[in-house]
């Protein structure tokens, strides 16, 4: 078991170091979300890349409806900007059944911290967290995710599950299977990170997301190009 462990950290560690570079082939990527097995809405990823710098914009929109009503709507925006390996801002806006949410984030690379003003939270946190968007495999590899939707700074586990081989519209994925969850197992359930990650090595990509909250849901990759 150590050994596997052991293999396991070497790996998602060297592709840590050559983040960015695993995705400068793609100018989009796609992804459907579902709940309860009924598609639902989408989350889209989109590339644009100057040189050294490189912006990542994520649009997201959802709605539950039940017997014709909408109980619940999302719908937000944001925009990632890198310099190479290094999340240098981050802008979102996500309305929310009517309220409105945001995160404005920016890197001080005199004390390597990020500066948070969002919806949730505001004020200072370390310049290795991620953004928790599903498009960066980086996910799978820090202990700190911060909301793409409100800004608030979270504490996960991440432990590698096994490999498994899955299909997906049409497609076969040969996958490692990762569960993220939150550190402090005290926090309300509607506040607790509790997903399940497949992920292909081969391509850098996660394939699909579950989670279960207020139904069964599930993000999976749809196309990328």
């Amino acid at each position: 078991m150590k050994k596997i462990l052991i293999i396991i950290i070497i790996l998602l560690s060297s592709n840590c170091l050559a983040h960015m570079e695993h995705y400068k082939k793609y100018n989009k990527i796609e992804m459907d979300i579902f709940r309860n097995g009924e598609l639902i809405g989408y989350n889209y990823y989109s590339f644009k890349r100057n040189g050294s710098e490189t912006i990542v914009t994520n649009q997201i929109k959802f709605s539950v409806k039940v017997l014709g009503a909408t109980i619940f709507r999302v719908e937000g925006y944001g925009e990632e900007k890198y310099l190479k390996d290094q999340l240098i801002s981050y802008h979102s806006k996500t309305i929310q059944n009517d309220k409105e949410k945001f995160v404005s984030l920016l890197f001080d690379k005199n004390t390597n911290k990020f500066d948070i003003r969002g919806s949730s939270y505001s004020g200072k946190t370390s310049g290795n967290n991620i953004v928790g968007n599903w498009w960066s495999h980086k996910i799978l590899q820090t202990d700190t995710q911060i909301s793409p939707i409100s800004g608030s700074v979270k504490e996960q586990v991440v432990t590698f599950i096994g490999k498994e081989k899955i299909e997906q519209y049409g497609k076969i994925y040969n996958v490692d299977r990762f569960t993220i969850k939150s550190k402090d197992m005290t926090l309300p359930k509607d506040k607790k990170l509790d997903f399940n990650v497949w992920y292909d090595p081969d391509t850098s990509q996660i394939i699909r997301v579950s989670y279960s909250r207020m139904g069964n849901w599930e993000y999976r990759l749809k196309h990328f190009e």
